[in-house]
């Protein structure tokens, strides 16, 4: 070092300044965000994802803004009802930065001024609705809160994606009155269940013994036509029985008969025995017999000579 002169020194020293200014002039941007460059203290440029180079000395970078959704959550906000209900409501909003430079030269301290509007926008639309409906609304005071939200902002290069009521919190008289109220709406429900039950209960048993008659009817209609088909059949065998005797006791003395005329037995022989068979005949339960005409004529020349021979 002690050979080299003054000169080559701060000619080395230039040129290690002049490589090290050209290094910080080389700017890469990361995916996601985006720088925004001025000039001589005037807005210059808006660089996206990438690399880049900046004139030394003339421009800087003035903001890095993350594009990516972000999410603010907010401390809890006093705000009072239409029927004079004061409760303290916490929101999260999720908002987008879509134009950096709007962002960087549109609002001061955005976070903050998106805070103050979420909370003086809670209370305008709070103030409109009443506890109960304050309570069961958070789908339509969400919804209402982003538009107000997303219009207000739309000049800061910001976009509100949603808000979100992260909690509702009533003063502890409210809860107090509320939980009497749902206790006593449960015991209302549970009294009406019971009733409803017991009718029910009282229905299901009336039908059962409407049906248990009808089918005691049905089946006491169906034992007595049982019955009467029995005793039908009954009399139809015992009808049939008596026929079938009477047939055999006639094929019988029709065989006797016949046996009598092979034999040779004369004219009075067989009608005696046709009047016997027609005693047998009526000894059975028959209350008409029919006799002839045959052993009517015979019967006839028996009376007759009979007569005679009393003359």
């Amino acid at each position: 070092m002690s050979g080299l002169g003054f000169g080559t020194v701060a000619l080395i020293f230039g040129i290690l300044v002049l490589v090290w200014v050209l290094l910080t002039c080389i700017k890469i941007v990361p995916q996601a965000q985006a720088f925004v460059v001025e000039r001589l203290g005037g807005y210059q440029d808006t660089w996206n994802v990438g690399i880049h180079f900046k004139v030394p000395f003339l421009d800087r970078v003035a903001r890095r803004v993350n594009l990516k959704e972000q999410v603010a959550d907010f401390q809890p906000q006093p705000v009072i009802t239409k029927d004079n209900v004061t409760m303290q409501i916490d929101t999260v909003v999720f908002f987008q930065i879509t134009d950096p430079k709007l962002y960087a030269y549109g609002v001061e301290r955005p976070l903050l001024a998106i805070e103050n509007l979420t909370a003086t926008s809670l209370r305008n639309v709070i103030g409109d609705l009443e506890l109960d409906q304050t309570l069961t609304s958070r789908e339509m005071i969400n919804g209402r809160m982003r538009a107000v939200l997303d219009e207000a902002t739309d000049p800061w290069g910001i976009k509100v994606n949603r808000v979100e009521l992260k909690n509702i919190l009533p003063p502890e008289q409210i809860v107090d009155a509320m939980e009497k109220q749902m206790k006593a709406e449960r015991e209302r429900r549970e009294a009406v269940l019971i009733a409803e039950g017991e009718k029910k209960s009282q229905i299901l048993r009336a039908e059962g013994k409407k049906e248990a008659a009808i089918l005691d009817a049905e089946a006491e209609k169906t034992a007595a036509i049982l019955r009467a088909e029995a005793a039908k059949e009954k009399m139809i065998r015992e009808a049939e029985g008596q026929a079938e005797a009477i047939r055999i006791v006639h094929e019988a003395n029709a065989e006797g008969i016949r046996v009598l005329k092979e034999a040779g037995a004369d004219q009075s022989v067989l009608t005696l025995k046709s009047f016997e068979a027609l005693a047998k005949v009526a000894d059975g339960q028959a209350t008409k017999i029919i006799v002839p005409s045959e052993i009517q004529n015979v019967a006839g020349a028996i009376k007759a000579a009979v007569e005679v021979a009393k003359d």
